[in-house]
């Protein structure tokens, strides 16, 4: 990083975008306790944003000088000294009812992992700058769409990029990874087949897609779920090429071996999520599409075929203004990423 406390970085705002899963398949239980999955992972050009103002220089000459011992030290005093820094540092806005204790907070969680990866590195900088960090939340929590797990990532990647740390996008996915399984795929930043605990990424072209999608209210308790014992936990494990060959089955449509291993579990425990999905399923015949849940949370999504999806036609707004209106719960059209770029 080049010293010069007169240069002011401009404020900076970035989409924190959802994801959608096109299928979801356990292949395992691994012998650390998580599980082996099998997905497509979709990012959405819809989300939550951040805002990163950055403000004064803060000199960290005396600190920067432990980079040159802490190899040696105990992992605890890294993990101390990232702390101190952390709160130094950043200052979070808008996440009020998010988490009991801003510490929580999956923002804060990955600034920490951030710095504590920079003094182990030792490449701690002699100043960084001040910078607050304002959530404008729009997705809701427990739906299934990542939305904690892109705030993480999408702090990770900007301040990685305003402080000039200079961190791969590879050296970034690990770090998140720590953070939580959904993390590394926003670091990615594309659409991509995920193995492993979702941080094996193989990138994926896809067709554009537009889709309708439903944000029932209902908690949905991602430990229950994994530890449910009608959990099919032993899907056969599909070699990336061949998920990649086979679009065609899960991107409209949902034909096997693709599904989501969770749908027949929540539609026994959470009837909002039931009701979502049977309003969904009502208009497949015209959308000639296959409603399917997200993830493991709340939300659902009917993929949109060209003929109900092509804005520029007025009778088929007013069609996706109808869908959206009549929708038992929250609803919003949606698009891939890439068309948003």
């Amino acid at each position: 990083m080049t010293e010069n406390t007169t240069i002011l970085h401009a404020p900076i705002t970035r989409l924190s975008p959802a994801k959608i899963n096109l299928f979801l398949h356990i292949t395992g239980k691994r012998a650390d306790g998580y599980h082996n999955l099998q997905t497509v992972f979709r990012l959405l050009d819809w989300g939550d944003y951040l805002h990163f103002l950055p403000t004064a220089w803060i000199n960290l000459k005396n600190l920067s000088t432990l980079n040159t011992s802490l190899e040696q030290q105990a992992a605890t005093l890294s993990n101390t000294l990232a702390d101190k820094l952390c709160a130094q540092l950043v200052t979070l806005a808008g996440t009020n009812n998010i988490t009991d204790s801003i510490d929580d907070n999956l923002i804060i969680k990955a600034t920490r992992a951030l710095l504590t990866y920079v003094i182990q590195q030792r490449k701690l900088p002699s100043q960084l700058q001040q910078v607050t960090i304002t959530l404008d939340k729009q997705l809701p929590m427990g739906a299934g769409l990542g939305g904690g797990s892109s705030n993480a990532a999408t702090t990770l990647l900007v301040l990685n990029e305003l402080w000039q740390l200079d961190f791969s996008n590879e050296q970034l996915r690990a770090l998140g990874a720590t953070l939580g399984a959904d993390v590394p795929i926003f670091i990615f930043g594309r659409d991509a087949i995920a193995m492993g605990i979702g941080e094996q990424l193989t990138p994926i072209e896809l067709p554009d897609q537009h889709y309708l999608l439903l944000t029932p209210s209902a908690h949905i308790n991602t430990a229950q779920l994994f530890a449910h014992p009608l959990l099919s936990r032993d899907i056969r494990p599909l070699s990336a090429t061949i998920i990649n060959e086979q679009s065609a089955h899960y991107t409209q449509m949902l034909s096997a071996p693709y599904h989501n291993v969770f749908t027949p579990i929540v539609e026994n425990l959470a009837p909002a999520v039931t009701q979502a999905l049977q309003y969904l399923r009502e208009l497949e015949p015209q959308a000639l599409a296959v409603a399917r849940m997200t993830g493991s949370g709340s939300a659902v999504f009917l993929p949109l075929n060209a003929g109900t999806s092509n804005k520029r036609t007025a009778d088929n707004r007013e069609l996706l203004i109808k869908w959206v209106k009549n929708a038992p719960c929250q609803a919003y059209i949606v698009n891939n990423l890439r068309l948003s770029m």
